[in-house]
């Protein structure tokens, strides 16, 4: 063993509110700590997890115990209580030691794979972030004066040291340090400033736990996006087709189904974001039934099939090309009949047209292309 991680929870985080220490409340559908753990348990050098924990609190945790993850009681004191981790760790072959907050749910392997490299060309390293905010000293809720912040920096975890170092230094250490850099500076030790993270936030107040849980979702979100291109020529007819309104017109639009080119476009593009083929096959044309049919059914499939996947449409965007017939007009109502289908907002939802300047067969007014895009989060 050369790597072990010291997570510190055995205090009680009055501030936090709940009805239980804020390391056991629930983030994201699961205990604060846990979050902790998993991070370092997802790092290969890390050979052992220390829990610190309050005596009242050794039930909490048997189901994470096992296997690298062991637990110690802690002590009177934050200090105190890394102590005891450290001495247990005594005699077991540990090269460096990671002492971390568990109120620090949001750590990264990222991180705490750069504070390890850190670690080969230094006894001491620990991540911060650089002050960017004014100082103000306060007088009650004045403010009395201000301070430079050049030179200052925020301080995180987890704090990493050369466990005999480290240990040595909590044993000579007499006081109640702000955190491990303070104790291991007492002792002559060298940090080094790794660059922190934003997203390493501590959980205080509970405003706090707000934060963390937009962050955590955030991070499971899967944004996926589609294209859809289709083409129908004319054909002899009285109106047509397009994104699911009807338009008078001296001429049709050819295809198996009613041919609305710009809606077909956007049921691929959804098709295309799960990654579920294409209109041709779900609705084959070589079956009558499809023949003359609506397009409204395959966009509303596509939708339908994108929500059982687990993906919920968050914008949709058509360009219909061609020269005739006019599509601003007819625009609105073309981005209401989409947004109905697929049921979303009006505001997520764009129609638009262009021209090919007369080039190709759009240009010779031969038919209609509809290029589509669509973008789908999961819910």
């Amino acid at each position: 063993m050369t790597i072990a991680a010291i997570i510190v929870a055995a205090g009680r985080g009055v501030r936090a509110g709940g009805e239980v220490p804020k390391q056991w409340q629930m983030l994201a559908g699961e205990p604060v700590l846990t979050h902790s753990v998993r991070a370092f348990a997802k790092v290969a050098a890390v050979d052992q997890i220390v829990l610190v924990l309050h005596g009242d609190d050794m039930g909490r945790a048997v189901k994470m115990l096992g296997g690298q993850i062991t637990a110690v009681t802690g002590g009177a004191t934050r200090a105190q209580s890394v102590r005891a981790a450290l001495e247990a760790l005594a005699g077991r072959g540990v090269r460096h030691v990671m002492i971390h907050d568990a109120a620090r749910p949001l750590v990264s392997p990222g991180l705490i794979g750069r504070l390890i490299a850190a670690l080969e060309n230094a006894d001491a390293a620990a991540p911060a972030l650089p002050l960017t905010d004014a100082l103000w000293r306060a007088d009650g809720t004045l403010v009395a004066g201000t301070m430079p912040r050049d030179g200052l920096w925020r301080a995180q975890t987890p704090q990493c040291f050369a466990y005999d170092a480290i240990l040595a230094a909590h044993r000579a250490y007499d006081g109640l340090p702000a955190d491990d850099v303070e104790v291991a500076r007492a002792a002559g030790l060298s940090v080094q400033i790794v660059a922190g993270e934003e997203r390493n936030l501590k959980l205080t107040f509970p405003a706090d736990f707000e934060r963390a849980e937009t962050i955590l979702r955030s991070d499971g979100m899967d944004i996926r996006t589609g294209t859809g291109f289709d083409v129908h020529r004319f054909r002899a007819g009285d109106h047509l087709w397009l994104c699911g309104v009807k338009l008078p017109f001296d001429r049709g639009l050819e295809g198996h189904s009613d041919a609305d080119v710009g809606m077909h476009a956007l049921t691929d593009a959804i098709y295309g974001a799960v990654a579920g083929g294409d209109i041709g096959q779900h609705f084959p044309p070589t079956e009558l039934r499809w023949k003359g049919a609506a397009s409204h059914i395959f966009l509303r499939h596509a939708a339908e099939l994108a929500a059982e996947m687990g993906y919920r449409i968050s914008n949709a965007d058509v360009t219909l090309i061609c020269e005739k017939p006019r599509i601003g007009p007819h625009s609105a109502a073309m981005r209401a009949a989409l947004a109905d289908i697929i049921g979303l907002d009006l505001t997520r939802v764009s129609v638009k047209a262009t021209t090919s300047e007369r080039l190709g067969f759009t240009g010779r007014e031969e038919g209609i292309a509809a290029m589509a895009s669509a973008t789908l989060v999961s819910a």
